[in-house]
């Protein structure tokens, strides 16, 4: 038996039901959607929060190493600072020192006898040294009449030790300004021994100098060795 068909009410009853599942599944679909886009919101917020905090924590990094960096540098240019001021004082308390030496020196040449046997012993270094039959010794104007008995001296002693003879001739050359001593110069002029006091104190000034730096400042703890 064939169905029968539908009344209006029926259509309209079942109508209603379509609509109604396509509302409903419309409103699934939408909550899908929206879950969904929710989803991929919170995914896409977190990348850029954590995009813009990497950016802001290597930006502080950035200043961070900026500012150790700055102030590593002023800490070292005030060390070096300090370090430069510390060592121009010690080089003027080393130049005071060697100045005190250098006018004690100038006073040396009035005691006469010890200045006598000052003169014979550098003529007689000298004369070994040139090991010459002739020798010009170069003296300040003031000491031509004790160099003259000191090298008189000095000859003999030369003579015993050497077993040679040796003459000299005096040229007062010397600056007035020297604190005294004497120059031997060989006959060819080609040697000059240099025993002027003011020329030994340099040499002494230069070879006692690592001992007095200890001596007033102590070790230098940059050094591991010392001589």
């Amino acid at each position: 038996m064939p169905p029968r068909p539908m009344n209006d009410d029926e259509v309209l009853s079942e109508m209603n039901k379509m609509v109604t599942f396509i509302k409903q599944e419309a409103l699934e679909k939408a909550r899908e959607i929206k879950v969904k886009a929710d989803e991929e919101f919170a995914i896409e917020k977190a990348k850029l929060v954590k995009q813009e905090q990497q950016a802001i924590d290597a930006q502080f990094e950035k200043k961070r190493k900026g500012a150790e960096v700055a102030q590593k540098i002023a800490q070292s240019n005030l060390t070096n600072k300090s370090r430069l001021k510390l060592l121009q004082r010690r080089e003027e308390q080393l130049q005071e020192l060697f100045s005190i030496a250098r006018t004690s020196i100038l006073t040396f040449a009035e005691d006469e006898g010890r200045y006598s046997q000052f003169l014979e012993g550098a003529v007689v270094q000298g004369f070994l040294q040139l090991m010459e039959t002739r020798v010009t010794l170069h003296v300040r104007g003031q000491d031509a009449d004790i160099m003259q008995k000191a090298g008189e001296a000095a000859a003999d002693s030369y003579a015993q030790i050497s077993g040679r003879e040796v003459s000299f001739e005096l040229e007062t050359t010397l600056s007035e300004d020297c604190a005294g001593g004497v120059k031997l110069v060989s006959s060819s002029r080609r040697i000059t021994i240099d025993n002027t006091l003011d020329e030994r104190l340099r040499l002494l000034e230069d070879k006692m100098l690592p001992e007095i730096r200890r001596d007033l400042f102590g070790p230098n703890e940059n050094r591991k060795f010392y001589t």
